[in-house]
């Protein structure tokens, strides 16, 4: 039995969470994924997982396993990471993260940058919305926009953006420009579920910090959906400055009650922190912050 093997498909299973699911994910047959398990809890004499028809979770000892194991096969890499090179010079690949619309914004031009300066260095840029777990993904960077939870993650603040409260001049002239957030009692609002809730949006900040009704006349599930909405006159939307920056610049969009705008959100380069830090990635950090830095200055903080 090779251990190594074995632990790195036990990873793969739960981090599927089904023996099927790994084994597709590693192009392996399903009885040799089951195999390599099932060897390992024989060579243990113990049993890593649950079992069932619609389930499969770990025991007590399969937990604390699993864990040791990911450590065993990180300290693996390292080592071979610094035995071909990698932190003598910088190449490799990267796993980098973003959200949407803002990484196609400004990270992609700074990637794009970036590659041709490092011709030995090969980026996986995936954009998403959702929070990506750095060490549960093995991603080595990712782009946060918000206020970043008490973490182990190293993180380089890169600018900040405005919540911001928009509706179409056809829209406006047709129902009134809201003066106060009171007044979106008597609008039709357009929500989606990754900022804003679908009955309150909330101004102010800190003490100050108070929610407000809102009519959701449509629900979507992207900005960029909410944002073409609001541009066919049906409604306002919150959403972040920078998503619509465009759309105020060519005068389809007007902010309103932006004396009542929440604080601005942070903008955050964050990593492990790992040491030592490979090369690769420390170019990257050291390439790409000044450069989002000047990317949203000014340009972030005003739609």
């Amino acid at each position: 039995m090779n251990r190594l093997d074995s632990m790195s498909v036990l990873i793969a299973v739960v981090d599927a969470g089904s023996l099927s699911a790994a084994a597709r994910v590693l192009d392996m047959p399903l009885a040799t994924v089951s195999r390599k398990v099932a060897e390992l809890e024989e060579h243990l004499k113990t049993r890593l997982l649950h079992r069932s028809t619609r389930q499969l979770s770990l025991t007590e000892a399969g937990i604390s396993y699993v864990a040791a194991c990911r450590r065993i096969l990180e300290e693996i890499g390292e080592a071979e990471r610094a035995a071909t090179g990698e932190y003598a010079s910088p190449k490799g690949e990267l796993l980098i993260t973003a959200p949407v619309a803002f990484g196609r914004l400004h990270v992609v031009p700074v990637v794009a940058e970036f590659l041709v300066q490092y011709p030995e260095i090969g980026i996986n840029l995936m954009l998403t919305d959702r929070v990506v777990h750095l060490m549960d993904e093995h991603a080595d960077a990712a782009i946060r926009i918000g206020d970043l939870p008490d973490s182990m993650l190293m993180a380089t603040r890169v600018g900040t953006v405005r919540r911001v409260i928009c509706a179409s001049p056809a829209y406006l002239a047709a129902h009134g420009r809201p003066l106060r957030p009171q007044d979106l009692s008597g609008h039709a609002c357009i929500t989606f579920e990754v900022l804003a809730s679908m009955r309150a949006w909330m101004f102010g900040s800190g003490k100050s910090e108070f929610s407000v009704p809102v009519q959701s006349r449509l629900t979507v599930n992207t900005a960029e959906a909410a944002i073409a909405a609001a541009t066919l006159d049906v409604g306002l939307i919150r959403v972040l400055s920078y998503q619509v920056a465009d759309a105020v610049r060519r005068q389809v969009l007007r902010v309103v009650l932006e004396e009542f705008e929440s604080a601005p959100l942070p903008v955050s380069l964050v990593h492990t922190g790992q040491a030592p830090l490979p090369l690769k990635l420390r170019a990257f950090l050291d390439f790409a912050t000044p450069r989002l830095r000047e990317r949203t200055a000014g340009v972030l903080a005003e739609p």
